[in-house]
């Protein structure tokens, strides 16, 4: 059982559709600003998340007054991926212009995150980014970002890569960048506690279509739930799908569509699978072409409840999710960096953030 923690607030940048607050919500945070710039993301997140109804929810970054966010204990932010570049700061070194983090991340959505870190000075933040940050442009763009917040913004930071698939029937590797303003005991992560990956299959987010199930149209329709039959590939689609992927084959490269029946582990979600779902195709049978999962089933595969709500159109609603974060693996660093912040003494005590 998890320590009751004291109030805390925390703030929501680059929110998406919420997938990073959703386990500072259950662990008792109260979220006092959001941004997302995105106006089908805001449609989302402002049909799921109450405070997000009666309050703004701010749209570019870039022109957010730092002064204008309240003060907070927690930052999170699942910023974009930019280009960063060493290039040109000792020429500025010489011609007497500003350096730090001014210079090397200005022109960069980073370089907003670290302003407001920098002019709110939260008690601890957790960020959000792709594997490949690690070794972008060489390295060099983590070690910007590392030097940032822990040489010029003065955090204790500690990150670690962690596949979803230990969570959610997907293969889906992010880093987690912890900072804490105060000392710190020891590495955070070393109290993270990660079930086994393979555990939980694709049937588990599938639709059943046996009536046991609710129906949900438009994604599944009659007494049974059934898909709708829009979500199957129409033959010509799918010839080219296959005959794409053999020209590949034979010139020797890995492109192509993933068939994936109920006892498989599905490849990355992209923010693309509206276009033709090729990564994750349902087999349903020699007797009918795949199927593209339906967005409930995607919201499923994210790590998102039932009673999440989805009120946009399967377009956007495919690119939210191929955009956003396995929620039960968010809400597993959650936990951590809540317990560190409060009880930093009861380091690898068990709790619990359902």
């Amino acid at each position: 059982m998890r320590d009751k923690f004291p109030p805390f607030t925390f703030i929501d940048l680059f929110a998406g559709i919420g997938g990073l607050r959703v386990g500072f919500d259950r662990l008792g945070g109260e979220c006092v600003f959001s941004s997302e710039y995105n106006p089908f993301c805001q449609q989302t997140y402002r049909a799921n998340f109450s405070d997000a109804k009666d309050r703004q929810i701010h749209g570019d970054i870039t022109k957010i007054d730092a002064g204008d966010i309240p003060e907070h204990d927690i930052l999170l932010a699942g910023f974009p991926c930019q280009p960063f570049s060493l290039a040109g700061v000792s020429k500025k070194n010489a011609l007497g212009r500003p350096h730090g983090f001014e210079c090397v991340t200005q022109g960069t959505l980073f370089f907003d995150v670290a302003r407001i870190i920098a002019a709110k000075k939260p008690r601890a933040f957790l960020l959000e980014n792709v594997k490949n940050l690690i070794s972008h442009n060489h390295g060099n763009t983590f070690e910007i970002i590392s030097n940032v917040l822990r040489n010029e913004l003065k955090y204790r930071i500690y990150h670690r890569i962690i596949d979803g698939q230990h969570f959610v029937p997907q293969h889906r590797e992010r880093i987690f960048i912890l900072g804490f303003r105060d000392n710190m005991s020891g590495d955070p992560f070393e109290d993270l506690v990660l079930p086994a990956k393979g555990g939980v299959r694709l049937s588990s987010v599938l639709h059943p279509q046996d009536g046991t199930e609710k129906e949900e149209n438009p994604y599944t329709i009659g007494p049974k739930a059934e898909i709708n039959r829009k979500y199957t590939l129409t033959p010509k689609l799918w010839n080219y799908l296959r005959q794409y992927a053999e020209k590949h084959r034979k010139a020797g490269n890995g492109f192509g569509y993933g068939l994936v029946s109920p006892d498989d582990i599905a490849r990355t979600l992209s923010a693309r699978y509206y276009k033709d779902g090729s990564e994750i195709l349902v087999d349903q049978g020699e007797d009918k072409t795949p199927r593209r999962l339906t967005p409930r089933e995607c919201a499923r595969l994210m790590g998102f409840d039932d009673d999440f709500k989805i009120p946009v159109s399967d377009c956007q609603a495919y690119r939210q999710f191929g955009n956003s974060v396995v929620v039960p693996m968010v809400n597993e660093v959650a936990g951590i960096l809540v317990q560190n912040l409060f009880f930093p003494a009861k380091r690898g005590l068990m709790f619990d953030t359902a």
